[in-house]
């Protein structure tokens, strides 16, 4: 699998699936939550409700459609709230999006950093939790992009990506 970096709006990415960093309930929220809902529009409400009546744990994953997004699917995954969840979980939400892309067929997959935003976790932990859980995985998926809100984050996840020697 390649894993790349990619600084800009995950709503945005052309890819087979798009990685939804969602909350326990699925109804949406904010942060990347809240775009890709706003994006995605009513029919990606929808399919979380529908497929998802009481939610999901955190550490795990499931799919909806992507509505009006440029991707397929959408892949939620509920990460952990530092202080509050483990490191486990947060891997765990990348080698559970992954093994649902897999179940999909998706050949790309697009994530953005899970549990760095309003979830408080250490963003270079985040990176490294990222990357980890990525190439971990053992999944059959062509490539997985790290997708970097700002230039900060990308610079920080390329370097550890070439730190890692997958750049």
């Amino acid at each position: 699998m390649k894993v790349t970096v990619e600084q800009g709006d995950i709503t945005a990415q052309r890819v087979d699936a798009i990685v939804n960093a969602a909350n326990n309930a699925m109804r949406g929220g904010g942060g990347v939550d809240g775009a890709i809902h706003r994006v995605g529009g009513p029919a990606v409400l929808a399919d979380c409700i529908r497929r998802f009546p009481g939610g999901l744990a955190t550490g795990d994953a499931g799919w909806t459609s992507a509505g009006d997004l440029p991707a397929r699917w959408v892949i939620h995954t509920v990460g952990p709230v530092h202080g509050h969840g483990s490191r486990d979980q947060l891997l765990s939400c990348y080698r559970r999006a992954l093994e649902i892309a897999d179940e999909l067929g998706a050949h790309s997959v697009a994530f953005p950093l899970i549990s760095a935003g309003v979830y408080g976790w250490p963003k270079a932990d985040a990176v490294a939790a990222a990357i980890e859980g990525i190439v971990s995985s053992g999944s059959a998926v062509d490539e997985a992009r790290i997708v970097a809100h700002d230039g900060a984050t990308y610079a920080m996840v390329g370097s550890a990506l070439d730190a890692a020697g997958l750049r």
